[in-house]
């Protein structure tokens, strides 16, 4: 008959194949989001179980290579950041995706099996190179699969909604992304106590081995077609630069004096660096970076807050956790504890913005109320004494967690919305490299702020002396420290409200009813 040639296959209609598409976008959804939680609890996990860890593999030097330990995974994975984005753009997000996860697995298995602090130091950065791109990329491929929704029957209008889901998918991935950097400390001492420390390793691998079968078989994604170039002088000096700061902050004050050669010249490398880079962008016919980028008001404030951001959570939680444990002596895994409430508050307050970003709210709104919520949590920490009430520093934590949390997930998503389609992977991987620099260089900020303050207010010596002090001695040292965080926290604040200062000359974003 006329119509059998048209019509469905036996048993399945195109309803079926709709439900069918919608369960592979939730299941490579559900993908990306265990991604997401293993690179950002693996670049927080090693911080609470360095202790085992050195007296396992080198009792009596190791102690000197935990610094390199703790910032190998760092380095190398904001090193890589700028080249996976444009990778993601040249090859298409899937094949940079599975690529990136495997080299994270390797390299926790090669962590796993190490001997020697020099052995982990080496397959941390390892680890590091495929971690980097995790978090980015994965940003990217929800994002397109949300693009990719269903198109049969009940897909979008042209022009309409078709990015609903998406702004969705990306805001509960940046929401899980703040969870995990919050829990990250304590599940790594969980595991080192209990299940011995190679397991903060170890545990990667069944978990991850799913996700990257998963992902060939189940992530659906538009294939690349047209051919492009890879700007990789721009790649190694976008490297050469984000190395070279994150060394002055990491070294700076601490294994050398501010003035030292040492210092001077990583500083000297580093403006060289970024200057060649800048350079580079503006004449390569395909930018790592594009500087046209930059020529969006949104996309610059939208770098620009983020890397406020990445500061000021810097100063929020380890200085949280340095005031529990020396002021108040709370253990370094009860400590951890302390972030549930964060967590709890990014998560929710995250799907819920999400949420009434889907149904047509302005990204705006929530960008700038985030911003004032995280700036009066943070003005309720530079009230912090030897005996304020710990159900105080909580509601603060809880208080940062529902600011944090509408930020997060709505400047990825902001950013995304802005840039051109083509250039997607830079973009993202744009605001992970801004928000990476602005926690190293909050880092040696407040860093610098601690010990200045307690040296003209402490009875002398160092904050590491506290805990070997008794009497007066050690009264006044508690004194002076907690004075030291408050201005901190001060500082966390001032670098919050010049964010809001930012976010609210953010161009009005349409919304998405």
């Amino acid at each position: 008959m006329p119509g059998t040639a048209t019509a469905p296959a036996p048993g399945r209609t195109a309803k079926d194949g709709q439900q069918a598409g919608g369960r592979s976008v939730t299941i490579a959804v559900a993908l990306c989001i265990v991604t997401i939680l293993l690179a950002v609890l693996d670049s927080n996990i090693v911080s609470s179980a360095t202790v085992p860890i050195v007296r396992d593999l080198d009792p009596v030097h190791g102690v000197d290579r935990i610094p390199w330990l703790i910032a190998a995974y760092q380095l190398a994975a904001t090193a890589a950041l700028p080249l996976y984005g444009k990778l993601c753009d040249t090859l298409g997000s899937k094949k940079v995706f599975i690529g990136a996860l495997a080299t994270f697995l390797t390299g926790s298995a090669l962590c796993g099996m190490a001997q020697s602090m020099g052995e982990l130091v080496a397959a941390r950065a390892f680890q590091g190179i495929g971690g980097g791109g995790l978090m980015s990329v994965t940003m990217v491929v929800l994002r397109q699969l949300g693009a990719a929704g269903p198109k049969e029957g009940e897909g979008p209008k042209e022009g309409e909604g078709s990015q609903t889901k998406g702004d969705r998918k990306g805001s509960i991935g940046g929401i899980i992304a703040g969870a995990g950097m919050a829990l990250g400390p304590w599940l790594g001492g969980a595991l080192a106590d209990h299940a011995g420390w190679r397991w903060i390793f170890y545990v990667n691998l069944p978990v991850g081995i799913a996700v990257l079968i998963g992902a060939v078989f189940v992530v659906k994604l538009p294939a690349r077609t047209a051919r492009h170039r890879i700007d990789f002088l721009g790649a190694g000096l976008a490297a050469a630069f984000s190395t070279a700061l994150l060394l002055v902050t990491e070294w700076g004050g601490e294994d050398y004096a501010w003035t030292s050669p040492v210092i001077v010249g990583l500083a000297v490398a580093a403006v060289v660096a970024l200057g060649l880079f800048l350079w580079r962008q503006a004449t390569a016919a395909e930018p790592i970076l594009p500087l046209s980028l930059f020529r969006l008001r949104l996309m610059r404030y939208g770098f620009a807050v983020q890397g406020l951001v990445g500061v000021a959570m810097m100063g929020s939680i380890v200085y949280v956790m340095i005031y529990l444990q020396v002021v108040r002596g709370v253990a370094a895994t009860s400590a951890g504890l302390f972030l549930v409430p964060m967590a709890i508050g990014m998560t929710v307050v995250g799907l819920v913005s999400g949420r009434l970003v889907a149904a047509g709210w302005s990204q705006k709104t929530f960008v700038v109320s985030g911003t004032v919520l995280a700036s009066a949590a943070l003005a309720l920490l530079t009230t912090l004494d030897t005996d304020t009430g710990l159900w105080t520093v909580r509601g603060a934590l809880l208080l940062m967690g529902i600011g944090f949390g509408q930020l997060i997930g709505q400047l990825i998503e902001l950013v995304q919305d802005t840039a051109p389609p083509a250039q997607l992977g830079v973009a993202t991987t744009g605001v992970r490299f801004f928000q990476t620099l602005g926690t190293a260089l909050g880092a040696s900020l407040f860093g610098a702020v601690l010990t200045r303050v307690y040296a003209a207010k402490g009875p002398g010596g160092t904050t590491s002396d506290i805990g070997r002090l008794t009497g007066v001695a050690h009264d006044r040292a508690l004194d002076a420290f907690v004075s030291s965080t408050d201005v901190v926290f001060a500082c966390a604040t001032g670098a919050m409200l010049l964010a809001l200062i930012l976010a609210i000359r953010l161009p009005g974003t349409r919304t998405r009813a």
